[in-house]
C-alpha cells in the first residue's frame, strides 16, 4: 500500500569517539522510518529526494517508507528473474509452438541485457542454458540445471540488469536492434522480427502489471519494425500441369504421401491441418465425378518433445485462428476424391483413424502392417524437394515455384479466387478473413488489370459518343 501522509525531520547528527554519523528520519502513514549516513551531504542527498518527492505528489510506499519509484528500484528484481517468472505465468496457456518461440525471443533479449562480459561463458552456452532449461517451466520444474547448463545459470543469476533499468529508453532500443538481427549479423525476417517484438513487449507489459515498472517503456522508444510483407509471391503458385507433375514424382518417390499433398493443392488444407486429418472427416461421394467434403476440427503441429505437456513431439490443437472446438468443411473436387479413393483403398487409416501416418522404418523401409505414427515433421519437406528436382525443369527447380509444400495451399486459393468464387466463401474455406485473404493474395488474382482496361476504355469511348 502507499500513502501521501508523509512528514520529513532534519537531519540528525550522531558524535561518535572516533566519527559522526547522520540519520535521516521521516514517517509515512505514522509509521517511522531512518537511514543512516557516514557523512551529512550523503544524509543531505538522500532528505533532497524525499523532499522531492513530497512536492510533486509522489506516494510512498508503507512497507519500506520509500517514495514509489524508489521503492521500485529497491525491490527490483533481475531481468533473468523476470523472464523466468513471465515464462511460468505464459507456459499453462501456452502451445507448445508459442512456447518455443516465446523462448527463443527471450534468449535473444537476455543476451542485449547482460551488465558485463567478465566471467562470462561462451555466448554458445549461455544461449543454450537460456534456451534450453531457463525458459522452459516444464524442465525448470524438475530441479537444478543439469552440469552442462549449471555454470551458466549460476553467472546469469547475477549478471542481467535490473527490470527496473528498463525503463530507460536506450536500454530497450538496445533489445529492439538485438531482435532485429540473425546470429550471423543479417537482418532479420520482418515477421521474425515482429513476432519477437511482441513477446518482449508483453513480457514489459507483465512487470507493468506487477507494478514492477511505472509504465510500459517501449511507448517512449521511436523504434519502429521493418514492415511485414504478407503478399503471396505469384512466382511460387504451380499451375494444374505442374501440380500433377509434382504428384507424379511424388508417387514415385513416397508413394503414401500423394494424397496428402494434393489434399494441399485441390483443398487448400495446411500441412498441420492434413496431419489431423481422421477417414471419418473424410466424406467421398459415390461417384467419383462428384464432390467430397473434408470435416476438418483441428490440427497437429510438431513442437518437440521439451515443449509438450505429455512428452510428445506432435501438439494437436484446434483450428488456427477458430475456437477449440469450432469446425471447418473444405469442398473436395473430382480430381481429388479419386485420388482419396484409391489412397484410402491401399494405405488404411493409422490406430487412431488419422488419413495420413507414416509406416517407414530405419533406411525408409515401408511396414503395411505397422498401425502408424504422425508424419515426421522432416519427412514431408524431404520428399517434396527430391519431386521438385524430379518433376520440374532445371530453371523452374532454381526458381520459387512450389518451393515448400505449403505453396500448394497458396495454388489452391489462387485457383479459387481466378475462377471467380466469391471472396467470402473462398475466405470460409480456407480459413481466412476476407481482409486478410485478400491482402494476402492480392497478386495471385490476375486477368483483372485487363478486364479494367476495357471497362476505361468503354467509359472514354460512351464520353467521346455523348459530346
Amino acid at each position: 500500500m502507499s500513502s501521501y501522509n508523509v512528514r520529513l525531520w532534519e537531519i540528525k547528527e550522531y558524535k561518535g569517539k572516533r566519527k559522526s554519523t547522520y540519520r535521516v528520519r521521516w514517517t509515512v502513514a505514522g509509521q517511522e522510518f531512518g537511514e543512516t549516513f557516514s557523512t551529512r551531504p550523503l544524509a543531505e542527498s538522500f532528505l533532497a529526494k524525499l523532499r522531492t518527492a513530497t512536492r510533486e505528489g509522489v506516494p510512498f510506499d508503507e512497507a519500506c517508507g520509500l517514495p514509489e519509484p524508489m521503492a521500485r528500484a529497491l525491490n527490483s528484481k533481475t531481468w533473468y528473474e523476470h523472464a523466468c517468472a513471465y515464462v511460468d505465468m505464459k507456459w499453462p496457456r501456452a502451445s507448445g509452438k508459442h512456447r518455443t518461440g516465446i523462448a527463443e525471443s527471450l534468449t535473444t533479449a537476455t543476451m542485449a541485457l547482460l551488465t558485463t562480459e567478465r566471467g562470462a561463458p561462451p555466448d554458445e552456452q549461455l544461449r543454450a542454458a537460456l534456451y534450453g532449461w531457463a525458459y522452459n517451466a516444464g524442465r525448470r520444474k524438475e530441479g537444478p540445471p543439469p552440469d552442462k547448463h549449471a555454470s551458466a545459470i549460476r553467472w546469469l543469476e547475477t549478471n542481467t540488469v535490473r527490470l527496473i533499468d528498463l525503463a530507460e529508453p536506450a536500454l530497450v532500443r538496445k533489445v529492439l536492434d538485438a531482435l532485429s538481427i540473425t546470429l550471423d549479423g543479417r537482418l532479420a525476417a520482418a515477421s521474425t522480427m515482429a513476432r519477437k517484438r511482441a513477446v518482449f513487449s508483453n513480457a514489459l507489459l507483465y512487470a507493468v502489471e506487477l507494478r514492477a515498472l511505472p509504465s510500459h517503456p517501449m511507448a517512449a522508444v521511436g523504434w519502429k519494425p521493418t514492415k511485414t510483407n504478407e503478399e503471396v509471391d505469384r512466382r511460387v503458385v504451380a499451375n494444374h500441369a505442374q501440380a500433377k507433375a509434382l504428384f507424379r514424382a511424388v508417387e514415385e518417390i513416397y508413394p503414401e504421401l500423394g494424397a496428402f499433398f494434393a489434399s494441399m493443392f485441390y483443398s487448400a488444407l495446411r500441412p498441420e491441418e492434413a496431419l489431423q486429418v481422421r477417414d471419418a472427416d473424410c466424406e467421398l461421394p459415390a461417384d467419383d465425378e462428384e464432390w467430397g467434403t473434408y470435416h476438418l476440427t483441428g490440427a497437429t503441429v510438431n513442437v518437440g518433445r521439451a515443449w509438450s505437456d505429455d512428452g510428445t513431439s506432435h501438439e494437436d490443437r484446434g483450428l488456427k485462428h477458430r475456437s477449440a472446438k469450432a469446425t471447418r468443411d473444405v469442398p473436395i473436387p473430382p480430381p481429388l476424391v479419386k485420388i482419396l479413393r484409391a489412397h484410402r483403398g491401399k494405405y488404411p487409416p493409422g490406430r487412431d483413424g488419422r488419413l495420413f501416418v507414416s509406416r517407414r522404418g530405419p533406411g525408409g523401409t515401408y511396414f503395411p502392417t505397422w498401425p502408424g505414427s504422425t508424419i515426421p515433421n522432416n519427412t514431408y519437406p524431404t520428399v517434396w524437394k527430391k519431386a521438385r528436382e524430379r518433376a520440374l525443369t532445371a530453371d523452374q527447380a532454381a526458381s520459387p515455384l512450389a518451393a515448400r509444400p505449403y505453396d500448394l495451399r497458396h495454388a489452391a486459393v489462387s485457383i479459387w479466387l481466378n475462377a471467380g468464387v466469391a471472396p467470402t466463401q473462398v475466405a470460409e474455406w480456407a480459413g481466412h478473413s476476407v481482409q486478410v485473404l485478400m491482402r494476402v493474395y492480392a497478386k495471385c488474382v490476375y486477368g483483372q488489370e485487363d478486364a479494367a482496361r476495357r471497362r476505361i476504355e468503354a467509359a472514354l469511348r460512351e464520353q467521346d459518343r455523348q459530346s
